[in-house]
C-alpha cells in the first residue's frame, strides 16, 4: 500500500485527503463520503461511477488515482443540485420515471450533464448514442424514460420550458395520487445521490469488519481440506469463518411441498462443509478491518478438492449412468403431470392439423447494476439484525433461522435501498452468510461482492428443453396439446414448487380441451435457479407461441387470426382447470391489431434481400400471486395529524414506495391528507407486520387490500356521530386506539364448484389465483443476412393489468420487461464461468439494442378488476412473459428461419440463414428428456397422497 496526500477540486471545493495511489478515483471519492458515485460492475462497463474530470466524462471505477493529477476538477452527482434547488436533469429524472431502483441514476444524470455541456440541443438519437458510447447501463427502465428526461431537461436549460412545466407532468395533486404519475417518494434521494445503498452503508460503517468470500473455482468436488493458516496471519484479519463456526444446521431450509418431490429442500449449505456443487459456492468468509485486507487474505486460503464429474446440462444429468449430485436424491427429483380431457394419443391421429416442435431456453442472469451487498450485527438483546436487499424480509428470516441457529423471532431483517433484483433477491442465501458471520464474530460485519462473485453466487432464470405438439380440427380450433418440459434446477432446490407453474401455463390463454403436459426439475452443477419475472412461463410461451405460429402457417391463417379464434372467451376453462377473473384476451388482440397491421405493411414495403424485415406476435401473462395468501399492514394516526403506514411492501425498484403511498392516500381521502402527511415505514421486521413477499405480481392486490382494511378501521374509529373526524388528542382522550392492523386473506379455493372441487396434484388440477396480468406483444425486426444480427425495430405491448396504480412505475415495468425480453431472445446467457461473469460478456442489453419513442410503447386496456383494490391488478410478470418469442416469430416472418434455441445470437442466425440458402432443411430434433407417455402413465397409475 502506497499512501499519498492528494488534493482535488471536488464540486468546486478544494479537498485534501489520504489515499492509496492504486485506489480508483471512485474509491477515493466514496471514502470522502460522496457515495452518490456508485461502483457497480467495477470494470468500466456500467457507468454508475460516472464523474466529470477536468470537463470530460469518465468511468471513475477504472481510473487509478495515480493517473489523476492534483488539483484536477471533479464533478460528482452531489455537485449538481440540492433538495431545495434541483438541477433540471434531477427533476426531469423524477417526473419522467427515470428513477426505479435508482442505483444507476446518479451516473446517468452526470453523463447527461456532460452531454448537455457539449451539446445543449441534442436529438433523441444523440442522447442514445452518447449513453451507448459511454456505456451507461440501466436494467430497470428500458431507457426510453431516460431519453425523455434528457430531452425535457435540455428544454428547461435552454429556457423553452420551466421547472413548473416539468412538475405538471406528474399529474398528481394533494387531492389525487392514485392512478397518476405521482413522483415516487424515494426518487429525490436517489437523483441527489444521497440514498445509501448497501455498499454506501459499508463505506460509512465505522468499526465494521469487512468480509470477503472464499468461493469455489470448480463446479463439483468433495472438500478434502481447508488451509487458512496463512490467511489468519495476514494484516488486519480478525477471523476466518467456516462451516464449523455455524451455530445452526448450516442449511437453507426452503421446503419442497410437492407430493412428487424426492428432495426435501434442505440440501443447500450456507457455507460448504463437505462438497461444492457449482462455481461460486461459498466455502469460507474472511473478516478483516478493511475490504482490501479481507480480499487479500481470502486469496491465501487454500482449498484441497477431490474433483467429481460435473454436469453442465439437464441432458447430461438425466442420463441413466449419471452420478447423483446430491447423494441419496435422484438428479431428476421432481415431476409434475397435467391430464385434462381425453388422452391426447386418441386425439392427434384424428386431428386435421398437427404441428410439433422442440425448443430450448437459456439460463438468463438478472444482471442488476448493484452487486450483492449487506450488513449484519447482533444487538444488545441478542437479536440478529441483517440489512440487505430482498423481496421478502419475513420470508428470509424464516428460511435462514434453523440454518444460523436462532428462532425466527430473534432475527430482524431490514431491506436496504435496493439496486434492482428482478426476482433473484427472493433467495435468502446472502442473508444467511451475513448472519452466520455476525453470530460467529459477535461484531458488525459488512460484505460487498465483486460483480464476478455476484454473477457466480446468485440464482438465475432456469434453462429448459421442451418438446411440444399441437392439434387442430378442420376449422382451426385447438383440440389437443402435449408439452414435455425439462427444467435445469441448477445445484439446489430453491423454489422448486414453481414447477407447477409450467404445467399451469402450458396452453394459456387458449381454450384447449385435451391436454397431456409433463414438467420436471433436474439438478445440474450450474447456478441454482430462482425467481425471475414470469418464472417458467417464459419457457412455456417460448415453445407454445412458436407452435401457435407454426399451426397458423400450416392452416394458412394469419397468426393474429389464429390466436383470436382460439383465445378464451368468458366462462371458458384455462388449461389448469379453472376459470379466471378477467377474460379480456380478444379485447387486447383488438387493441393490438392496428399496430400489427401497420408494422406488417412497413415490413413488406421496406424489406430487402440484405436487410429482411418481419413482424411477430405473441401472447403472455402471469397470475397475480397465489391462493390462500395473506398480507398485513398497520396504519397509525400520529400526534401531528399525519398517518404512518407500516408495511413490508419491499421496494426493489418496482415502486413499492409509491404503491404504499397511493393506496394509503386514496383510502384516507376523507381525512384530506396531503401526500406529505403520509409517512412510510417499509420493510423492517422489527417495526412492520408481515405483508408477504414482493414478487409474483401480488403486491398491488395483497398490500393494497390490507391497506384498505386498515384505513377502514382507522376511519371508523376516528369518525364522530356528526360525520367529522376526531383528532389524535381526541382519540387519546376518549381511550380509542390510534393504530390499526389491516388484514387481507385470499380464498384458498376460489371458483370451486363444490366441496369436492379441490386441488389434486396427481392430475395437475390447480388452485391458483384467479387474477392474471396479460400482454399481447407485437414486434418488428430487421435481420442482417450478411452477419445474422437481429435488430428490434419496434416492440409494443398491449396490457391488461386492471387500473394502473402509478403510471411511471407501470411504464418502467413494461419497458424494462421488454428490455429483458430482448436480451433473453438475442444475447443474454450464463454458461461460461469466465466470459459470462461481467455485463458485456453475459450479453447485457445496452440502449442500442432497445427501440425508442413511438417505436417502443405500452398501451393499457385498463378495465378495473371487480374484486381487487380500486380495480388494480398486478403487472410486472406479464411484461417479460412472452416478448422474446414475438421477436423470434418476427425473425421467422422476416427470413424464413425458425430459431428454436435461446439466445438467438448472430452466429446461430447466420448459420440458419446459410443452411437455408444451401437448401438444408433445419428442424430441431426432439430432445431426449425421458419417456413422456411412460412417465405420465406411471404417475397416473401410481398416485401419491400425503400421510399426516
Amino acid at each position: 500500500m502506497s499512501v499519498e496526500r492528494r488534493v482535488l477540486v471536488i464540486n468546486g471545493v478544494e479537498r485534501s485527503f489520504l489515499c492509496d495511489s492504486e485506489d480508483s478515483l471512485a474509491e477515493a471519492i466514496r471514502n470522502l463520503g460522496l457515495t452518490g458515485t456508485k461502483i457497480g460492475c467495477g470494470a468500466g462497463q456500467c457507468g454508475a461511477c460516472n464523474v466529470i474530470l477536468d470537463g470530460k466524462l469518465i468511468r471513475s471505477c477504472v481510473r487509478k488515482m495515480s493517473k489523476v493529477k492534483d488539483h484536477s476538477s471533479v464533478i460528482t452527482i452531489e455537485g449538481l443540485g440540492t433538495a431545495n434547488n434541483l438541477h433540471p436533469l434531477q427533476l426531469s429524472w423524477m417526473v419522467n420515471g427515470g428513477v426505479q431502483c435508482g442505483f444507476c441514476s446518479p451516473g446517468f444524470i452526470v453523463s447527461a450533464k456532460a452531454l448537455l455541456d457539449e451539446n445543449p440541443k441534442p436529438t433523441r438519437s444523440d442522447v442514445r448514442d452518447w449513453f451507448q458510447k459511454n456505456r451507461n447501463a440501466c436494467r430497470c427502465t428500458g431507457y426510453k424514460q431516460l431519453v425523455d428526461a434528457v430531452m425535457d431537461a435540455a428544454a428547461v436549460m435552454r429556457g423553452e420550458k420551466t421547472m413548473e412545466d416539468l412538475m405538471r407532468k406528474a399529474g398528481s395533486s394533494d387531492e389525487k395520487v392514485f392512478n397518476t404519475r405521482h413522483i415516487r417518494p424515494a426518487a429525490l434521494g436517489k437523483v441527489l445521490g444521497e440514498t445509501d445503498f448497501g455498499d454506501d452503508i459499508a463505506v460509512k460503517a465505522e468499526g465494521a469488519w469487512h468480509l470477503a468470500p472464499v468461493t469455489s473455482d470448480v463446479a463439483h468436488a468433495n472438500i478434502l481440506n481447508i488451509d487458512y493458516s496463512e490467511a489468519e496471519k495476514a494484516p488486519g484479519v480478525r477471523q476466518i469463518i467456516t462451516a464449523k463456526d455455524v451455530k445452526g444446521m448450516n442449511r437453507i431450509t426452503w421446503p419442497v411441498s410437492s407430493i412428487f418431490s424426492k428432495a426435501d429442500g434442505f440440501e443447500r449449505p450456507i457455507l460448504c462443509d463437505t462438497k461444492v456443487f457449482r462455481y461460486g459456492d461459498v466455502i469460507a468468509l474472511v473478516a478483516a478491518d478493511t475490504r482490501k485486507q479481507a480480499r487479500e487474505a481470502a486469496k491465501l486460503v487454500k482449498v484441497e478438492y477431490e474433483l467429481l464429474l460435473a454436469y453442465d446440462t439437464v441432458l447430461e444429468a438425466m442420463a441413466e449412468d449419471a452420478q447423483e449430485i446430491h447423494p441419496g436424491i435422484p438428479n431428476t427429483f421432481l415431476y409434475k403431470p397435467r391430464y385434462k380431457g381425453k388422452d391426447t394419443r386418441e386425439i392427434f391421429p384424428e386431428a386435421a392439423y398437427v404441428v410439433e416442435g422442440s425448443s430450448s431456453t437459456t439460463m438468463q442472469p438478472h444482471m442488476p447494476i448493484e452487486p450483492e451487498s449487506g450488513q449484519a450485527f447482533v444487538d444488545k438483546d441478542g437479536t440478529l439484525t441483517v440489512m440487505y436487499k430482498t423481496h421478502g424480509v419475513y420470508t428470509s428470516k424464516n428460511l435462514i433461522a434453523a440454518g444460523v441457529g436462532l428462532e425466527p423471532d430473534k432475527i430482524r431483517i431490514i431491506l436496504n435501498p435496493a439496486g434492482g433484483t428482478f426476482g433473484y433477491a427472493l433467495s435468502p442465501g446472502y442473508a444467511a452468510l451475513l448472519g452466520v458471520a455476525a453470530l460467529a464474530t459477535n461484531h458488525l460485519v459488512t460484505m460487498t461482492m465483486s460483480y464476478e462473485e455476484h454473477q457466480r453466487y446468485t440464482g438465475k432464470r432456469p434453462s429448459s428443453y421442451t418438446n411440444g405438439r399441437l392439434a387442430c380440427d378442420k376449422d382451426g380450433k385447438i383440440i389437443g396439446q402435449e408439452l414435455h418440459m425439462a427444467f435445469d434446477k441448477g445445484c439446489y432446490t430453491e423454489l422448486a414448487d414453481m414447477a407447477g407453474k409450467a404445467i399451469n401455463f402450458a396452453g394459456w390463454p387458449y381454450n384447449v380441451p385435451n391436454i397431456l403436459n409433463l414438467s420436471s426439475y433436474t439438478f445440474t452443477n450450474r447456478a441454482f435457479t430462482t425467481a425471475y419475472r414470469a418464472p417458467l412461463a417464459t419457457d412455456v410461451f417460448m415453445n407454445y407461441e412458436m407452435l401457435v405460429d407454426m399451426m397458423a402457417e400450416k392452416i394458412g391463417m394469419d397468426p393474429w387470426d389464429f390466436r383470436y379464434k382460439n383465445v378464451l372467451r368468458e366462462g371458458e376453462i384455462l388449461p389448469h382447470g379453472r376459470k379466471v377473473a378477467n377474460y379480456n384476451y380478444t379485447k387486447l388482440l383488438d387493441l393490438a391489431k392496428p399496430k400489427y397491421e401497420e408494422l406488417k405493411k412497413h415490413a413488406k414495403e421496406n424489406s430487402t434481400p440484405e436487410k429482411q424485415l418481419g413482424v411477430g406476435i405473441s401472447i403472455g401473462g402471469f397470475t397475480c400471486g397465489s391462493v390462500g395468501d395473506r398480507a398485513e399492514i398497520m396504519l397509525e394516526l400520529n400526534p401531528d395529524g399525519t398517518v404512518t403506514n407500516f408495511c413490508t411492501w419491499q421496494d426493489v425498484g418496482q415502486g413499492g414506495d409509491v404503491g404504499a403511498l397511493a393506496f394509503t392516500h386514496e383510502a384516507l381521502r376523507p381525512l384530506g391528507l396531503t401526500p406529505e402527511q403520509i409517512r412510510l415505514v417499509l420493510s423492517d421486521t422489527g417495526q412492520c407486520p408481515n405483508a408477504g413477499y414482493s414478487a409474483g405480481s401480488r403486491s398491488n392486490i395483497m398490500c393494497g387490500s390490507a391497506t384498505l382494511d386498515a384505513a377502514d378501521k382507522l376511519l371508523k374509529a376516528m369518525k364522530k356521530e356528526d360525520g367529522t373526524y376526531r383528532t389524535y388528542d381526541e382519540m387519546v382522550k376518549d381511550g380509542i386506539p390510534t393504530k390499526y392492523l389491516g388484514v387481507y386473506e385470499r380464498d384458498p379455493n376460489p371458483f370451486a364448484s363444490g366441496p369436492d372441487d379441490v386441488f389434486d396434484e396427481n392430475i395437475g388440477y390447480a388452485v391458483i389465483a384467479q387474477e392474471a396480468s396479460v400482454g399481447v406483444f407485437v414486434t418488428e425486426v430487421e435481420v442482417d443476412v450478411a452477419t445474422g444480427k437481429v435488430r428490434v425495430l419496434d416492440m409494443h405491448v398491449f396490457s391488461d393489468i386492471g387500473t394502473v396504480v402509478n403510471y411511471t412505475s407501470a411504464d418502467g415495468q413494461a419497458y424494462g420487461g421488454m428490455q429483458h425480453s430482448i436480451g433473453y431472445a438475442l444475447s443474454e446467457d450464463f454458461r461460461d464461468m469466465k466470459k459470462h461473469v461481467n455485463l458485456i460478456g453475459a450479453g447485457f442489453t445496452f440502449i442500442e439494442s432497445v427501440p425508442d419513442g413511438d417505436h417502443y410503447t405500452v398501451t393499457y386496456l385498463e378495465e378495473p378488476r371487480m374484486d381487487d383494490p380500486y380495480g388494480a391488478g398486478g403487472g410486472a410478470e406479464s411484461f417479460q412473459s412472452a416478448g422474446h418469442i414475438s421477436i423470434l416469430n418476427a425473425v421467422y416472418n422476416a427470413s424464413g428461419v425458425r430459431m428454436t434455441e435461446l439466445p438467438a445470437t448472430p452466429d446461430k442466425v447466420k448459420k440458419a440463414l446459410d443452411d437455408k440458402a444451401k437448401g438444408i432443411k433445419r428442424k430441431q430434433e426432439k430432445y431426449d428428456i425421458g419417456d413422456f407417455y411412460g412417465i405420465l402413465d406411471y404417475l397416473k397409475a401410481n398416485p401419491v397422497y400425503r400421510t399426516e
